[in-house]
């Protein structure tokens, strides 16, 4: 079997993966918080964790790897929004649950094999705050539950920050009920007018933290193979994760920590106010689900990315090569062993892709298929890729067959009827553009 190297962000370093059990290799990775749509930067962990998903799949099978994914449907962000639209919060986190399959799915995602809300395991997170009182390591304080982070050696391990710094990750105001500044929430009061459950300590409602450890516990167990997010939940989500599931548990919790790089949009971070702030849902409305998912690809994943409309558009036309090479394909080959072996060498998809242009190079199509396919790509009919991208008055067909013709003047060195075919095509709004690969078009802007 082919080995896979992951970069472990506690070890600082890549190391050979090793499941705790190959007949269940159990993936986690961090889901939205359902109260609104999702930006692009947050697409970025799911494409990219999905491809590992494929990997891992391929290397162990299908009925071998477990992956989960959670809705975060208890937020203070919810209950507001709720409240501004007179609606349970039920009705905003469904209604924004939904769409983010939705956009997800045109992203290329598999669905994950379990997709747990934080609102059917309240239970679980009571059972565990009851075992951290128990234990020492938390305390109730005027209706809050806090994790008392002086009572745990290691803390820190993992995003190995300062005192400072882990006092300020708390994200909690100084309250006269804490121990100690650094302190984090488990449980925190509801008012009457409220949303809140019922718990030893009164109506109340989770920290976020606690909502992911006692999902991963429920359905995949104490300790995990791999748990995956975004760089920006290393501290204090991850952290906190790690300090409620071993404190209450007494092993580790992970044993392969990743996270992917920030996403800038053209050089500076995204911004409502700068006006580069873009959500899935818009984006899959005006360019094809598969570019947008190569657009997120082409930088190696523990890297930051910039994304950008014109990356999205060059993603595209790259496409369409590999779509016009692999036109007439139905059967693909094995996936190709450089694509496997880029992809098991800590998820190296920049060289994936290189491994995919120099395939369309050859025109070995099938492998070209192959490959393309097993990262979630060339999964439509050419019909359906290119229906829509023709100008008015022309199909997507006829282009192609004007295409052809051409190759076979320009073979045949006949370049006067080659320009006739180009001229015609450019007053019918078609602009061909030639490589060493092939031709493609775009329609003329």
């Amino acid at each position: 079997m082919t080995e896979i190297y992951l970069y472990n962000t506690k070890a600082r370093s890549k190391q050979l993966f090793e499941p705790i059990d190959p007949t269940n290799v159990r993936m986690y990775v961090c889901g939205p918080t359902v109260y609104d749509y999702a930006h692009i930067g947050n697409a970025r962990p799911v494409v990219v964790f999905d491809v590992l998903f494929r990997l891992l799949k391929h290397l162990y099978g299908d009925q071998h790897v477990t992956y989960a994914r959670n809705i975060t449907d208890i937020d203070d962000r919810i209950m507001t929004k709720a409240a501004d639209e007179g609606v349970s919060i039920r009705a905003i986190s469904n209604r924004y649950a939904k769409v983010y399959a939705e956009d997800m799915g045109i992203l290329g995602a598999l669905e994950p094999s379990l997709t747990p809300r934080a609102t059917e395991h309240l239970p679980e997170m009571i059972k565990m705050m009851k075992e951290l009182i128990s234990k020492g390591f938390a305390y109730e304080a005027e209706g809050h539950v806090m994790f008392h982070v002086a009572s745990m050696e290691n803390y820190g391990g993992l995003s190995r920050h300062s005192r400072d710094e882990l006092i300020a990750g708390a994200r909690v105001d100084v309250a006269p009920f804490k121990k100690d500044p650094a302190d984090f929430v488990l449980w925190k009061p509801s008012s009457d007018d409220q949303v809140g459950w019922g718990s030893p300590w009164g109506k109340g409602r989770p920290g976020w933290h606690l909502e992911c450890s006692c999902m991963i516990e429920k359905h995949l167990g104490e300790t995990i193979d791999i748990h995956a997010g975004g760089q920006d939940l290393i501290f204090p989500h991850h952290e906190n994760e790690i300090a409620q599931s071993e404190c209450a548990h007494g092993v580790t919790f992970v044993n392969y920590w990743m996270h992917n790089g920030y996403l800038t949009v053209d050089g500076e971070k995204m911004s409502k106010s700068l006006g580069n702030f873009h959500t899935v849902h818009d984006l899959v409305a005006k360019f094809p689900g598969e570019a947008l998912r190569l657009s997120l690809l082409t930088a190696h994943y523990r890297q930051p990315i910039d994304f950008s409309l014109d990356s999205v558009a060059e993603q595209k036309r790259r496409l369409d090569r590999w779509y016009r090479i692999t036109d007439g394909i139905t059967a693909a080959s094995e996936v190709p062993q450089t694509l496997i072996d880029a992809l098991s060498d800590d998820l190296n998809t920049p060289k994936a892709i290189a491994a995919l242009d120099a395939l369309a190079a050859e025109e070995t199509a099938d492998e070209l298929k192959a490959g393309a396919q097993f990262i979630g790509l060339l999964m439509q009919p050419n019909d359906t890729w290119f229906q829509g991208d023709a100008p008015e008055g022309i199909t997507a067909g006829e282009i192609d067959t004007l295409i052809n013709a051409r190759i076979a003047a320009r073979a045949n060195k006949d370049f006067a009827e080659s320009d006739r075919i180009r001229d015609q095509l450019e007053s019918s709004g078609v602009i061909l553009e030639d490589s060493p690969s092939g031709t493609t078009w775009r329609k003329a802007d």
